[in-house]
């Protein structure tokens, strides 16, 4: 883990606290997140492998619909909103540069098994890290279904759960998981993120065999 380095790669927000976020996809991930972050003021560029998609959700969040290769560029963060199985792809297309913060949501789980379909001892987390090298990737956002962050919580605070390896980093994403509702906590750097994708195939495999992954943890 590298907490007590220095970073570059969180720039200064625009006047207010708001953002540059940049959104790789066009599916349910996209929508809601980039609807939620468009609500709180943050400045959303949408792109995807179908342009058309991309300009039809851009004009339903009222945001902008950008090129795959520009989608990167002078952002604060990029959400890489696609499935796990086209993420590495498209963001070496992307060509993120260097200091990007890069916002990694995958599940590379079976469906409705929630087994991992990658091999031991890697993670998507660090797939996506070699398809950007420089980039500052941080695990977040998959533990929770979409529909989580469509309105205000009720009971907990959701816990948003990263992984990464740049303060700046998981501070600018711990800034975002604020806006959706969400109560940000570093586990650690991104050596853990395949903990917390397994923990993602636990969820799965708990809520499509009928029972409350929650209660399978002790209560603190």
């Amino acid at each position: 883990m590298h907490f007590g380095i220095p970073t570059l790669a969180f720039r200064p927000a625009r006047e207010g606290g708001n953002m540059r976020i940049g959104i790789i996809g066009t599916g349910n991930i996209a929508r809601t997140l980039g609807a939620a972050w468009a609500r709180a003021g943050h400045e959303v560029a949408i792109a995807g492998r179908s342009p058309e998609k991309a300009q039809a959700l851009a004009d339903e969040l009222g945001a902008r619909s950008v090129p795959l290769e520009d989608v990167a560029t002078g952002r604060d963060a990029v959400l890489v909103a696609v499935p796990w199985d086209a993420s590495e792809q498209v963001v070496a297309l992307a060509g993120v540069p260097s200091g990007t913060v890069l916002i990694d949501p995958t599940n590379a789980v079976g469906h409705g098994i929630g087994s991992l379909l990658i091999a031991p001892g890697e993670s998507m987390a660090e797939r996506i890290a070699s398809a950007a090298p420089g980039a500052h990737v941080v695990k977040a956002f998959h533990t929770f279904p979409f529909m989580q962050w469509t309105g205000p919580s009720e009971g907990r605070t959701p816990v948003v759960v990263m992984a990464g390896d740049d303060p700046g980093a998981l501070k600018a994403v711990g800034e975002l998981a604020r806006d959706l509702g969400g109560d940000p906590v570093v586990l650690g750097g991104l050596d853990r993120a395949r903990q917390l994708e397994e923990v993602a195939g636990f969820v799965i495999g708990m809520a499509f065999a009928g029972h409350d992954p929650s209660a399978a943890v002790p209560a603190i």
